[in-house]
Formats: structure tokens, C-alpha cells, sequence
């Protein structure tokens, strides 16, 4: 079927605009349709649909929304997207009417609100996993005590108890940008169009209602916003991430066969090709490792959209990519670290080992302290006694 634009006729340059979008697009699918559904209300208000032309497209838009469940739902690299290929399926079906639904809108704004609500959703999923493991965490909350490290080296005594709350309260502030970062980008984009708004009266405050936005988004900040809202998000995960970053190297070095601290399950661990005797931690190191690539997708983004004018550029088609990967990554990183604390077996014995005298120093300066020693004198005195 023919686009709904003017195409392009050779297929190098067509393959090269359209990459990955008729792909990556099979996770919009659902939203183009809820978001048409809300859209075609508006039109029927407007008076440019009747009643019976917007109950046709409603049960056609439902309808893709259940292939699209299946798999069933094909986007060809000739529609280039979902919005076109959702489109191409409404003509087909419905005729002349299926051409109505674009009435009020530009691609731009129809591809800003499929990713607004894609986005929402995907964050309140990441806010779940978030929560599941601060609770993975919260059983770990256990009174073992183990050496604090600064520098790598032992540095005062330390627990569980202390380590999981350090890492809960970082979850709980992670979970606020998360919460910051859905906030900022619940606005309706409908009726934006290209940026400069559409020469016809339109009920922007009933899609608003209808798909569920906090409000409106002002119209010219609709094509400034590409980029900026996928960087806000992608910044919201690197901070989950970074966390994330952080407790796998603390659980491989607490892992590590000469301190032994906890004992990750068998089926977190992978063996080697040439030793026999290797338990390797690589789901941690994988996950330590993500947290750079999430962080690559976020400069990504904001290289991608710096120095453009304000209005729409091609460049914002090239958005999409990093912040979904970055969603998905996030996503299995969080499940992935929830599963690996519920499963953690912490070695009492050798925390309590570990326990060498020199952790106490601190503590034995501070007793002198309160004998009534100058904090100076009373770590001279301990110093030297550890010489």
C-alpha cells in the first residue's frame, strides 16, 4: 500500500530514513491506537466525524490493539512506522473513512503521544521493580556484622543491617527521580501537530482527559520537548542503574573466595572453559556493566538533539532507539538484582573472622576521648600501638 506522504522511490534511501522504527515500533502499536481512539472522540465532538464513523474506527483501533497482543500486527519497512501502517490497516477497512483519522494532527504529535504513554507506562513498570527490591533488601536487613572497606582496605566495623539501609534509602531516592521524571513528561501533546498548532477548533482538554495526561502541552514546547523528555527519562535510569552498578561490586568482592561473605546460588554463576574449580559471578558483572551502556544511551540523546533550532528535524527519529533499549535494560537489571538478593546466602563465619582487631582502632581512640585525651593525642597513642 501506497504511504500516506510522499515516498521515497529508492529503496537504499528508504532503507537508510526509515532503520530500526518499523521494529522498534511493534511497542507502540498499543498506544497509537488508544491514543486515535481518544483522538477520533475529539474529531466526532468537532463535528467531523458522526457518531457512526467514530464507533467503526473505535472497534477497528480495539482490534488492532488485539493483534497486536498476538503478534499478529505486521509493520513492513515500507510503512516505515506503526502510525502509517495503523493507518494503511484503517483505510483498508474502513475505506475513506479510515483517511479521516489523521484530521487534527501531524506525525509529529501522533509519535509524541504514543511515546508519552509507552513512556509512563514502562516507568511505572520500573517503579514496581524498584519497589520489589528495596522489599529483596529489606530481608537482608540482618544484624551480621562484617568489615567496612574505604580504599579497598578494612576500615571500621560494619553489618548488613548498615549495608542494605545504605542501599534502600539510595532505592527510595532513585524511585523519587523516577516519580520526578514521569511528572515531567505526563502532558498531552495532541493537537500540537507539527509544532504550530492546526487551523481547526479542537478539544485538546478532552484527549487530555480521555488518555489520562495530566495536562496540556504548550504547543511549541511539543518539538522542543524530543529528546529532552527521552534524556530526562534515560537520566531517571542511569541513577537506578548506578545503584544497581554499585551493589554488584560490592556483592563480587564480598563473593570473592578469599572473603567469602555470601555465597551467590549456583545458577547465578557461570564456570569456566579451562578451570574446573571457577564459580564466576557474571550476572553481577553484567549488570555492573549496564549501567555504562544505560548512561551511553542518556549523553546519546542529548548529543543527538543539542545545537537544532526549535520544529521538528529527523534527528529526534534517532531518540526512540536509546531510550527503549534503555528500558528494557533497566527493566531486566532491576528483576535480574531482586532475584540474585532473595537467593544471597550470607557466611556468618567468615564475616565473623573478618573481624580482625585493627577495625577497632577507631573505636579504641575515642574510648581514650572520653578519659579525657585530645582526639590528636588519643590517635597518636593507637597508631602507634598498631606499628
Amino acid at each position: 500500500m501506497a504511504k500516506i506522504w510522499q515516498g521515497i522511490s529508492n529503496k537504499e534511501i528508504e532503507k537508510f530514513t526509515v532503520g530500526e522504527d518499523y521494529l522498534l515500533d511493534q511497542k507502540l502499536v498499543k498506544y497509537d491506537c488508544i491514543a486515535s481512539i481518544a483522538h477520533s472522540k475529539m474529531l466526532a465532538k468537532a463535528g467531523i466525524l458522526n457518531l457512526d464513523e467514530q464507533k467503526n474506527l473505535d472497534k477497528e483501533l480495539k482490534s488492532i490493539i488485539g493483534l497486536s497482543a498476538k503478534g499478529k500486527f505486521e509493520i513492513n519497512l515500507e510503512d516505515e512506522d506503526c502510525h502509517t501502517a495503523i493507518e494503511n490497516y484503517l483505510t483498508k477497512k474502513l475505506g475513506d473513512l479510515g483517511k479521516k483519522i489523521h484530521t487534527a494532527r501531524s506525525r509529529n504529535d501522533q509519535v509524541k503521544v504514543a511515546l508519552a504513554l509507552y513512556s509512563k507506562d514502562e516507568l511505572n513498570e520500573i517503579k514496581s521493580l524498584v519497589l520489589n527490591l528495596i522489599k529483596s533488601l529489606k530481608k537482608l536487613d540482618l544484624n551480621i556484622e562484617m568489615p567496612g572497606y574505604t580504599h579497598y582496605q578494612k576500615a571500621m566495623p560494619s553489618s548488613f543491617s548498615l549495608w542494605s539501609k545504605g542501599y534502600i534509602v539510595a532505592l527510595e531516592d532513585d524511585f523519587k527521580l523516577l516519580e520526578g521524571a514521569y511528572s515531567i513528561i505526563d502532558q498531552n501533546p495532541l493537537g500540537s501537530a507539527a509544532g504550530y498548532g492546526v487551523p481547526l477548533k479542537i478539544d485538546k482538554e478532552l484527549t487530555t482527559k480521555e488518555l489520562g495526561f495530566k495536562k496540556v502541552q504548550e504547543t511549541a514546547y511539543v518539538q522542543i520537548s524530543r529528546g529532552k523528555f527521552e534524556a530526562v527519562i534515560l537520566s531517571a535510569l542511569s541513577q537506578v542503574m548506578i545503584t544497581l552498578n554499585k551493589i554488584s561490586s560490592d556483592l563480587i568482592l564480598f563473593n570473592m573466595n578469599d572473603l567469602g561473605f555470601v555465597t551467590l546460588p549456583d545458577e547465578f554463576t557461570t564456570g569456566s572453559s579451562i578451570m574446573p574449580q571457577k564459580k564466576n559471578p557474571d550476572v553481577l558483572e553484567l549488570v555492573r556493566a549496564k549501567y555504562s551502556i544505560v548512561l551511553g544511551y542518556e549523553f546519546s540523546v542529548k548529543n543527538l538533539v543539542s545545537n537544532l533550532i526549535s520544529g521538528y528535524h529527523r534527528d529526534f527519529q534517532l531518540t526512540k532507539e536509546p531510550l527503549m533499549k534503555g528500558i528494557d535494560i533497566t527493566k531486566d537489571c532491576l528483576g535480574i538484582m531482586a532475584l540474585v538478593i532473595g537467593k544471597l546466602k550470607i557466611n556468618k563465619e567468615n564475616c565473623k573472622k573478618a573481624m580482625t582487631k585493627e577495625l577497632y582502632a577507631t573505636e579504641k581512640v575515642y574510648s581514650l576521648v572520653k578519659k579525657g585525651k585530645s582526639f590528636r593525642e588519643a590517635y597518636k597513642e593507637v597508631k602507634k600501638g598498631l606499628l
